[in-house]
């Protein structure tokens, strides 16, 4: 066997792209250098230390002992004539396999621009999270792999983050914004694939068929990788596969999923036998160090990095007295490994809300944390006031309204209500909506707190007044 043959071999065993294969052979060029190289191979290779030097050894051992005189240093220009070759004559496809989008748009549905965005802006950790999943696609052919873990936990910006260094086709099931239904996810998953790898005469095709003409195209060591957040979102008859996913993948075929828990009765993602199937739950006690570790490393990058709250923070803390590694380990511990607490209390720290409390005193925790708020904003001493009702009525519309709309159904001025969505605006999500300026409730945790009241006081009048001028704004509108 030549050595081209070799590393092609070699290559295809540890499942390497193309890409991953020149940057193994650029250490096989200086092979006295090569044990120097393994951190950014780590990196380049997107997989751990240790499979880097495992890699990394098998093939260089293997090459060493076929071929003597390429590996010593006298060697090194023939084998970069080689490699140049290799390069030409095996790894260049002869045709190239070109998206139709653009060179400057956005390699993922606009729809999801924003959020990915949002999400990633002051993403940190989840390290532990991404060296799991590689593990998973590399040792397996092909599958799904999911993430658990309650409201806040982060896992929709593990996605994003994920899609937005990997560019993978990918879809975010948002139940507020009613974007969670099969028919949508399917249509937006199929039109990615058609067009990121040119498939022609497919737009009536199914998913399965897709992805075979897709596992047709991809080259050496190449993967797909299709992205799919909040599984417990969507919104779909019973007895059907979760949004028609499945049971069967292609080679090289991968999913990567995220969901809250449920119970073992409601599981609606089923695959055929011999389908790999992996989880990783935040929540399993075995995370919970590494939860910690980036929780903490968020708070510190926003203590002495983010540019809206570092200086209102420190400010805070220091008029106390407190020291930074106190305040990251209190903060960290009340959060209990909850991203979604610190996005509230970080900002309410800012504008002033714990001026009166002292670190030991604020809430433990997220539900803490809104009810906390539901307090301080006189909810309990006053009910029925309009900025309750304003909420009860996004929690019951479900969908984007405008402002508009809201005072329609309450009744009052919409000044009035615009100054009650400007009060809530942190717990509310701002968009466009054919031209106007529409609101939903911004996260599901707080819609379950949301719901937790109105079962809480199923019998309180504000609720059935609230459907009844619901519906009555709804019938005057159909007339």
């Amino acid at each position: 066997m030549d050595w081209q043959k070799f590393l092609q071999r070699e290559s295809g065993i540890h499942e390497l792209s193309p890409e991953q294969t020149e940057t193994l052979l650029s250490a096989l060029l200086s092979p006295e250098k090569a044990p120097l190289n393994q951190a950014k191979l780590q990196v380049k290779l997107s997989t751990s230390d240790d499979n880097v030097k495992k890699r990394l050894g098998e093939i260089y051992k293997k090459f060493s002992n076929s071929f003597p005189e390429l590996a010593s240093q006298q060697g090194a220009g023939k084998l970069r004539t080689l490699h140049t070759k290799l390069k030409q004559k095996y790894y260049q496809p002869s045709q190239p396999v070109v998206a139709t989008q653009a060179s400057n748009s956005s390699p993922y549905p606009e729809e999801f621009i924003s959020l990915i965005e949002e999400k990633i802006k002051t993403f940190c950790g989840r390290r532990f999270v991404f060296e799991t999943f590689q593990q998973f696609i590399t040792e397996n052919p092909c599958g799904y792999f999911t993430i658990i873990g309650d409201a806040g936990m982060g896992k929709s910006s593990i996605v994003a983050k994920y899609v937005s260094e990997h560019k993978s086709p990918c879809y975010f099931n948002i139940l507020v914004e009613r974007r969670n239904r099969p028919e949508l996810f399917l249509k937006s998953i199929g039109q990615q694939l058609i067009d990121r790898y040119q498939l022609p005469n497919s737009e009536d095709a199914d998913l399965p068929t897709l992805l075979a003409k897709v596992a047709e195209k991809l080259t050496l060591g190449e993967r797909l990788v299709i992205a799919i957040d909040a599984l417990d979102e969507v919104e779909q008859e019973a007895g059907e596969n979760l949004l028609h996913l499945p049971t069967t993948l292609p080679d090289r075929v991968y999913f990567l999923l995220t969901r809250r828990p449920y119970h073992l009765g409601k599981k609606r993602l089923s695959v055929s036998p011999g389908v790999p199937v992996n989880e990783l739950d935040l929540r399993d006690n075995k995370y919970v160090n590494s939860n910690q570790d980036d929780i903490k490393e968020y708070i510190r990058f926003v203590l002495n990095t983010d540019s809206d709250y570092k200086d209102r923070l420190r400010n805070w803390i220091q008029t106390r007295s407190i020291s930074d590694t106190t305040f990251v380990e209190e903060l960290a511990s009340k959060s209990e490994n909850n991203f979604m607490y610190l996005r509230y209390v970080f900002p309410a720290i800012a504008k002033g809300d714990y001026n009166d409390l002292s670190l030991k005193q604020l809430p433990d925790g997220l539900q803490e944390y809104y009810q906390n708020h539901w307090v301080r904003m006189g909810m309990e001493a006053k009910p029925g006031q309009l900025m309750e009702i304003v909420l009860y009525i996004l929690l019951e519309m479900g969908t984007p309204i405008p402002c508009e709309m809201i005072a329609g159904i309450s009744e009052v001025d919409e000044c009035d209500v615009a100054q009650v969505l400007d009060e809530w605006v942190e717990y509310l999500k701002k968009q466009q909506v054919d031209g106007e300026i529409c609101y939903t409730i911004y996260h599901a945790s707080f819609l379950d707190f949301l719901k937790a009241k109105r079962e809480m006081d199923a019998k309180r009048k504000i609720f059935k007044a609230v459907n009844q001028q619901i519906a009555e704004y709804l019938e005057k509108g159909m007339a």
